[in-house]
């Protein structure tokens, strides 16, 4: 019988809902947990934390709503008992298989605890006070975060009016960097830039600021069904200073596992290894993310579901006269023509999760895409929400 993501849960002695409200918000109690994970900045959390999980369709984080494969489930089993060690052999494997699956040599590869640690890493590297990063708003936050942190400067180039990357812009920023960070497609915007126009702009940063490193984010190089995208791997691997980044966290549904990988020339990989954990990924999500990455039939399969469910949710905005950003991820961001704050609390009161507001865009909101199932009953809420007077 195949192994669902619920019945891997209950051979674990688990509840889907009781993970969570065991061992945190039954001795707590709800709103003591959601005060504190606000205060934290974890929004997010703490919007599960003030409603009952079983009845949320949470629609917020772009996570895979199909959670890992059925293939990456069976590994998981089999590994737990193995968790007592180490997971050297795991995480080498792992490695061993990326660098096979992309065609690079192993010593082109870096583990991380998630993108988010490579990003962070990255950041550690390549930035410093007199080094700035050069990114986008609104983009995926986390290396922006990492630089104010370090006391590095940060340019952040708004997006074009129809939500692209400003990337003419961003390369004559870079001049005296040390990182420029491109989400490619863009998070939040879910906005894409083909492989040619990315070429131009690495090239031009390396022109006119060869000592700047160039991130490109591919968490969701999986989703994209444009003919004119590649991946710019080639680029890396031709390019000192310029690594391509993924994750196992959207496509593979891993969110939870925490694993991600950076590619690059191997002088690239060396520095950024300086700063990295070390012990970074776990045993359980080095097994899983090994057998997701042999599920051949993975990418065209997430890529079909989740193409049908946002293309269904982009008509359903468009019938009602809501601008769509055109989309390539598993997201889409609607110009909702109110206060998105309004828009988000409006569809939790209806145990609707959507994403948070994205300056300095005053008026869009961000969907993930869901399955079909969730969608339909999102659109419904979305609906009587929308339907209602702008604040």
């Amino acid at each position: 019988m195949p192994l669902s993501r619920r019945s891997f849960v209950r051979s674990l002695g688990l509840s889907g809902a009781g993970v969570v409200s065991a061992s945190l918000i039954g001795g707590r109690g709800r709103e003591a947990l959601a005060a504190e994970l606000r205060r934290a900045g974890s929004l997010d959390s703490a919007d599960h934390a003030g409603l009952a999980l079983p009845d949320v369709i949470k629609l917020s984080s772009n996570e895979n709503p199909r959670g890992p494969s059925e293939v990456a489930l069976r590994a998981l089993r089999e590994a737990l008992a193995g968790s007592s060690r180490y997971p050297f052999a795991q995480a080498t494997a792992l490695r061993e298989a990326i660098a096979k699956a992309n065609g690079v040599p192993v010593d082109h590869v870096l583990l991380g605890c998630g993108s988010s640690e490579v990003l962070r890493v990255a950041v550690d590297t390549f930035t410093s006070p007199a080094k700035a990063l050069v990114t986008a708003a609104p983009t995926f936050e986390d290396a922006a975060d990492r630089a104010r942190v370090l006391g590095a400067p940060v340019r952040a180039i708004p997006v074009l009016g129809d939500l692209r990357l400003d990337l003419p812009t961003m390369a004559a920023q870079a001049g005296g960097a040390g990182l420029v960070f491109v989400c490619n497609p863009n998070n939040p915007t879910g906005t894409l830039y083909p492989a040619t126009a990315i070429a131009v702009f690495v090239r031009r940063v390396k022109r006119d600021a060869p000592d700047a490193a160039v991130l490109i984010d591919e968490a969701y190089h999986e989703y994209v069904d444009d003919p004119a995208y590649a991946t710019a791997l080639p680029l890396a691997l031709e390019t000192p200073g310029v690594l391509v980044v993924r994750t196992f966290s959207k496509a593979h549904g891993m969110a939870g596992l925490r694993v991600g990988y950076a590619m690059a020339r191997p002088e690239t990989i060396r520095a950024m290894a300086r700063h990295s954990l070390g012990i970074n990924v776990n045993a359980l999500g080095a097994t899983a993310a090994l057998a997701s990455l042999g599920d051949r039939e993975l990418a065209a399969r997430e890529r079909r579901l989740n193409g049908e469910a946002r293309e269904y949710t982009t008509r359903f905005f468009a019938s009602r006269g809501y601008r769509v950003t055109p989309s390539q991820a598993n997201f889409v961001m609607v110009d909702v023509r109110r206060d998105p704050k309004a828009f988000q609390d409006a569809c939790r009161a209806q145990q609707i999760l959507v994403g948070r507001p994205f300056p300095p865009l005053a008026t869009h909101a961000r969907v993930s895409i869901g399955t079909m199932d969730e969608m339909r009953a999102a659109t419904e809420v979305f609906a009587r929400v929308l339907g209602k007077a702008a604040t």
